[in-house]
């Protein structure tokens, strides 16, 4: 079962590393990524009897880096327009 999910994950940084050109897609591909080791942890911790507390904390982190990644897409968007890397010039 562990497979799947590191498959899962290995999937994600896949997309990550070839769809580099819109940051949507990247954000989506790192929430793939985070869904991933989110139930590696699951499983794990469940497995070996233990208890749940640092799941709750890593999805609130999870939760604080999708909603920050929202936030500059949106602020990319109102400035340049649209959502590629090439138009957005960091100097």
């Amino acid at each position: 079962m562990m497979i799947i999910f590191f498959f899962m994950f290995m999937i994600g940084n896949m997309i990550f590393i070839s769809k580099h050109k819109h940051l949507l897609i990247m954000l989506l591909s790192l929430e793939f990524i985070i869904l991933s080791i989110y139930m590696m942890m699951m499983m794990y911790l469940s497995f070996i009897d233990f208890d749940m507390y640092m799941l709750m904390v890593f999805l609130v982190f999870s939760v604080c880096e999708g909603a920050l990644g929202i936030s500059i897409l949106v602020s990319m968007i109102r400035t340049h327009g649209n959502d590629y890397f090439q138009s957005f010039n960091l100097l």
